[in-house]
């Protein structure tokens, strides 16, 4: 027997519009929160709860089997679940679809794919601030705290550079 969706999933009951998975580029904040972890830093820290057990999931997933993850964790309504899992479709994080009478969720591209555009963004961003002392306190950053990838960092550069 399907599951009868509750008051949050119907209030969350948009209509979704057509969507693929090579839809436009997400659309993530221009701040970097420096204090916060992980994906925390470029979503919010609900956002990126929700976002992390999307992935964790796996699969087009209802905001309730969302809610469950994250409630493991984090005490939160599933009404608050709702909200934040249609302000990830309104930013192109994830897709929205209707099945077997209940929305369903899931994301738009991998984890590592995700961390990939939303680390350019970042880099971008500090390389606007000042070049010169960007690249040198990466390099001093990786000297201290993980010398194997500073050498992994000159090996990218050897190769790019042969290009």
């Amino acid at each position: 027997m399907p599951e009868r969706p509750t008051r949050a999933e119907r209030a969350g009951s948009l209509p979704a519009p057509a969507q693929s998975h090579h839809s436009a580029a997400p659309d993530l904040q221009d701040t970097v929160r420096l204090s916060a972890n992980g994906l925390a830093k470029v979503l919010g820290d609900l956002e990126a709860r929700v976002m992390a057990a999307s992935w964790q999931l796996n699969r087009p997933a209802t905001a309730r089997a969302v809610h469950e993850v994250v409630a493991r964790d984090h005490d939160v309504a599933l009404l608050t679940v709702v909200t934040v899992l249609n302000k990830l479709v309104r930013k192109r994080l994830l897709l929205r679809a209707e099945r077997d009478g209940l929305l369903h969720f899931e994301p738009t591209m991998s984890e590592s794919a995700f961390m990939a555009i939303a680390s350019r963004r970042v880099v971008e961003g500090m390389l606007s601030f000042n070049r010169d002392a960007v690249a040198a306190t990466l390099v001093d950053v990786l000297a201290e705290r993980d010398p194997a990838q500073l050498e992994e960092l000159g090996r990218l550069i050897a190769a790019r550079l042969r290009k």
